[in-house]
């Protein structure tokens, strides 16, 4: 045997050639892949659907918060008729012009009320400058598209026979409900109130509960506060 010949030595049984990768094995690394990539895009969405969320109920509050500032302040401004101006009224005089008045009215699970009150808190519209007691009125109005808003009407004397009106503000969107509690000065609670009642013997309520509920991306957000009247009229016997 010359020492220049070359011999082919035949692979072993457990030896392979790297002839490139099997059909087995590149559909196994596009489903690992797959897999992965899937992980990552679920992840990434969960983020963004967090931060959606974050956002929303943010601008929630934001809105539930400058709703209820407006109307703690139109509250705490209320102005109310003491005796000997006021007087219980016969059967034929005409309504106090600064009587309260709630209704509460309840239609498939929704609160709908309005409350009617006198207030100093009347905000004067553009190059208007006449001030007084106004006429505040809050009450919900359906939108198009079905959804509710709340609205508040501001009316300084003589004050108008009220209607719902489009160029009402808006004080607060997607609002699901929205109910007042009403508080003698014992800490009674009712769900109604007529400052011109002998039901409830001319009193005004020392306290209103307003309790606001507000649709968000997973249901409802709801929000309150206790306003303590400054003023109040005891029961007239």
């Amino acid at each position: 045997m010359n020492s220049d010949q070359i011999y082919r030595i035949p692979a072993s049984k457990g030896q392979r050639l790297n002839n490139g990768f099997t059909l087995m094995e590149l559909m196994l690394a596009i489903v690992i892949l797959g897999l992965v990539v899937t992980t990552v895009l679920a992840s990434f969405n969960t983020v963004f659907s967090t931060t959606d969320a974050l956002q929303s109920n943010s601008q929630i509050y934001e809105m539930a918060k400058n709703c209820l500032k407006r109307m703690s302040r139109d509250l705490e401004s209320v102005y109310i008729a003491q005796p000997p101006i006021y007087r219980p009224p016969e059967f034929d005089d005409l309504p106090d012009d600064y009587r309260i008045v709630g209704l509460s009215e309840d239609t498939s699970g929704t609160g709908f009320a309005k409350i009617r009150f006198a207030s100093r808190a009347h905000l004067p519209l553009e190059n208007t400058i006449r001030g007084g007691v106004a006429e505040i009125v809050y009450y919900l109005q359906a939108k198009e598209d079905g959804s509710l808003v709340l609205k508040r009407s501001d009316n300084i004397y003589p004050y108008p026979e009220f209607e719902e009106n489009g160029s009402h503000p808006i004080l607060c969107e997607r609002v699901k409900s929205v109910t007042f509690k009403y508080y003698d000065a014992e800490g009674s609670e009712y769900e109604a109130w007529d400052s011109e009642s002998d039901e409830y013997e001319y009193e005004t309520p020392a306290a209103i509960e307003i309790r606001l509920e507000i649709a968000d991306m997973s249901g409802s957000q709801f929000f309150g506060t206790l306003v303590k009247l400054p003023v109040h009229r005891s029961k007239i016997k």
